[in-house]
Formats: C-alpha cells, structure tokens, sequence
C-alpha cells in the first residue's frame, strides 16, 4: 500500500491493540469522502460508499482483513459521456506482515530463485509500524471494482449494417474520427 496519498477513507489499526477476537471495522463515506473518492478515481459520482471489514491477528505480529466494499457510483459513458449508475460490490481480503518478519522472506528454490505459487493466495503485504489502513486497503478493492468502460444501455459503437456512418456513435466517436483526419 502506497504512503505517498492518504486515502480519503482512510483508517488505522493499532497492530499491537487489537483484541485477541479481532474487531470490526465499519466505514461509511461522508459527502466530502464521497467527493474526494470520485476526484481521485475520475468518476462523475460517489453516492455511497460502505466498507465492512473484521480485522484479526495473523501469525507472529500479522493482520488478516476481510470483508466487503460497496458503493454506488456515477460514471460517463465512454460512447455518448452520459452518465451511467453502477454498484461496485467486492469482496476484501488480504493479510500483513512486519516488514521486519522473517515470514516475509520468500522461498527459493535450491538455485536461489523465488517460488510462487500461481494458484495459491496472494503474498502477505508488508507494512510499517504498528498501524494498518485498512480504509486505504478498501479503496484499493473498490478501485478493482469500477468498470474501465462504462456504457450505456442499448448504445454500441458498431457500424451500420448498410456500411454506412452510424450517426448514433455520440460525440466521443465523432472525435476520435476528426483527430484520425487531421494531417
């Protein structure tokens, strides 16, 4: 996870006090929360935001964090730039270590290369201190989650069936075509 921006969601568990049981986490994005997401991920629109997370020990000083990502979100059609409503729904899940831990080292084999495992479970993440956002980690997944290419319902960029220019195509195409023309 990146420390160069704070996540506008952002949220820090004490590693060293969190409960034997773990803890949940829930977080609810208010309007400039909201605002500060859809800035920072190009969208028209974040309308709801919620993350609900169980946050617990993991092996020697780690964290495990599970959970879901829900949020509405408004985006802009990549045919016409209308606007298009979407639900982003993901699921969380993820596990840190020290960045000091000896967990951390990877496997090698006996000529020295790292071993990964295609199939298994992702790597844990290290982390500094003893604090992890995991409202940074949330965003992250809700990032996952937005369609790259937003369209509207019944629009497509096909060409007519009689070969000719399909005047419903929307201003992005009409563009695409005007700089394809430019010397």
């Amino acid at each position: 996870m990146s420390d160069q921006t704070k996540s506008p969601v952002s949220f820090s568990v004490n590693v060293a006090r969190l409960p034997k049981k773990g803890m949940e986490v829930v977080i609810e994005a208010d309007a400039e929360q909201r605002a500060a997401l859809a800035a920072a991920h190009d969208l028209s629109a974040v309308e709801r935001f919620t993350a609900k997370l169980e946050v617990n020990s993991w092996k020697r000083g780690g964290v495990k964090v599970a959970g879901h990502v829900r949020a509405d979100i408004v985006q802009a059609c990549i045919v016409t730039l209308d606007p298009v409503a979407e639900t982003v729904d993901e699921e969380v899940s993820a596990l840190f270590l020290p960045e000091n831990s000896k967990l951390m080292v990877p496997r090698r084999s006996a000529e020295g290369e790292i071993l990964l495992d295609a199939e298994g479970d992702d790597a844990p993440e290290p982390f500094t201190g003893d604090t992890v956002d995991v409202g940074q980690l949330a965003e992250e997944f809700f990032a996952l989650g937005i369609n790259p290419y937003p369209r509207k319902a019944g629009v497509g960029v096909e060409p007519a069936a009689d070969g000719s220019e399909d005047e419903k195509r929307g201003p992005l195409y009409e563009k695409l075509q005007a700089l394809k023309k430019k010397p």
